[in-house]
């Protein structure tokens, strides 16, 4: 490929249902190698399959990638010099190629009905082979352009016979190409078989519409799942009978991510409780709902960041990076060709990094809308930006601000009784009584005061202070949690604090 060609990269998901997490990996890999050559990257619909297609799952695409910070410079809604960019709308041109390549010899018709295909794989199954496909051996006894007079094929067509077309594999020929991540592959044509390359239905098949799109998209590089290798010299004859293969893009194929049992998958996920999609996904068939990373209060930020060093690094202890220094530091060549282990503890922990790292302005609407879906009405903007960053440090997940952060703006509904009761005695009675006229004449309502007068009381009346720091926190949260409990006092104001200690002193009562 000459250097001076432009970088176009391309995710190409079937709009079939929830966007996994390994398929978020591919477009971030595409866009960061795109970005980092100042190229392109482009988003392609690829909905030939009509019989998957799921309403609404290319919508949901989309608000996937715009989360994830990876929106594409070209797709069927951003547009672009080289649309459409839903291969159901590009039908039209793919029958013109599939002919040719029949013409020329490179593929052929074939009648077979399904009734037929059934029968050739009872018929033809046997112990070393028990799941016989169309391949170069069997294609002689089928009903085929390759087995039928030509006059006999003329009239079929003429006819309108349902028909598909299916590449000619050339025998015992040795298919090479470089692969960016794995270096030199190799394959024996006499093992792969005639794949379709036109359905009955007049629409191709993902092996003849990547080639014709890639080529017609000037695509210059394909990053995709390792999963496509076997499919890879099916695609390299296509392109050597169709544009040459000076025009082919460099490959790359990415490892698989693995769950606890092999490949990583969406059974994974509802069993071992942790989520596999990017955004929730609602099955329109079943009702089923998938939970998602965004929805499980994960930042964009961190989503992309731990699935950037999910098979990559940049041979340095770094583990933090944002999506800039992803762009400057990412190279395709550095990503591991064995399978990436997913560990959601360690995802955990890159949100929990983030939510140190950013500055809270930068997620105060997601917490705030959280918030207020349980509820919790947020009206002092500047005291809420003060709760944030009093409470960050305790947040994994940013659900979790809901329990370390709702107890500032709506007083508890239930308190941790059971945790002050047994050592409650009349003269912790005495001194909270006596705490609440304190706080009730202080004119420094700070941390460091009420803490300090806090103790000085307790001394008076020769109680340890750690006796009387938890009966206050609960008074105040409602639970064992939370940061320093004079910060919460200072936050809450005077009068909601004594509010909340008279409250959880009538319950002791």
């Amino acid at each position: 490929m000459p250097a001076t060609k432009k970088v176009r990269v391309r995710f190409a998901p079937s709009p079939t249902g929830g966007l996994h997490l390994g398929g978020v990996r591919t477009v971030l890999y595409n866009y960061l190698f795109a970005k980092q050559h100042q190229g392109d990257f482009i988003l392609r619909i690829e909905d030939t399959d009509q019989g998957r297609y799921v309403a609404g799952a290319e919508e949901y695409i989309f608000n996937c990638l715009k989360w994830a910070g990876l929106e594409p410079d070209e797709s069927a809604i951003h547009g672009g010099a080289y649309g459409p960019y839903r291969q159901s709308e590009r039908k039209a041109q793919y029958r013109q190629y599939a002919e040719r390549l029949v013409k020329e010899g490179y593929a052929y018709y074939a009648f077979d009905t399904s009734e037929e295909l059934e029968k050739m794989r009872a018929d033809f199954k046997t112990a070393q082979n028990p799941s016989p496909q169309y391949d170069l051996t069997i294609r002689a006894k089928m009903r085929n352009s390759l087995t039928l007079p030509e006059d006999e094929v003329k009239k079929l067509l003429a006819e309108n016979t349902r028909h598909v077309i299916r590449i000619k594999m050339p025998e015992n020929e040795t298919v090479t190409f470089t692969d960016m991540i794995r270096g030199e592959v190799s394959f024996n044509t006499s093992v792969v078989d005639d794949k379709v390359l036109l359905k009955a239905d007049g629409m191709p098949t993902y092996h003849l519409a990547v080639v014709v799109d890639d080529r017609l998209m000037e695509i210059s590089h394909v990053f995709r799942g390792e999963e496509w290798l076997p499919s890879a010299p099916v695609h390299i004859l296509l392109w050597k009978y169709l544009f040459g293969l000076d025009a082919m893009p460099q490959w790359a194929h990415l490892p698989l991510i693995l769950g606890p049992n092999g490949k990583l998958s969406k059974r994974d996920g509802a069993k071992y409780g942790f989520p596999v999609f990017a955004m929730s996904w609602t099955d329109p068939k079943t009702n089923e709902l998938t939970e998602g990373f965004k929805e499980k209060g994960f930042l964009s930020e961190a989503f992309i960041n731990l699935l950037a060093v999910l098979g990559w690094n940049d041979g340095t202890e770094q583990e933090i990076f944002t999506k800039a220094e992803l762009i400057e530091k990412f190279s395709i060549e550095r990503v591991h060709s064995g399978g990436a282990k997913f560990d959601y503890e360690k995802a955990k922990w890159f949100n929990h990094e983030w939510i140190k790292k950013l500055q809270v302005t930068g997620y105060e609407l997601q917490v705030k809308e959280l918030l207020e879906n349980k509820g919790i009405a947020i009206t002092d903007q500047a005291q809420f930006i003060q709760v944030l960053e009093l409470v960050k440090e305790r947040c994994v997940l940013l659900t979790d601000f809901v329990e370390q952060a709702g107890f500032f703006f709506k007083a508890p509904e239930k308190y941790d009784i059971d945790a002050v009761k047994p050592k409650w005695n009349e003269a912790k009675q005495v001194f909270f009584a006596e705490l609440i006229r304190s706080f009730e004449l202080n004119g420094n309502w700070n941390a460091h005061d009420l803490e300090t007068g806090f103790k000085e009381m307790a001394a008076a009346h020769q109680i340890k202070p750690g006796e009387l720091l938890l009966p206050l926190r609960i008074m105040l949260v409602g639970g064992k949690f939370g940061p320093h409990v004079f910060d919460i006092a200072e936050v809450l104001g005077k009068e909601e604090t004594v509010v909340r200690i008279k409250h959880l002193l009538a319950l002791l009562q």
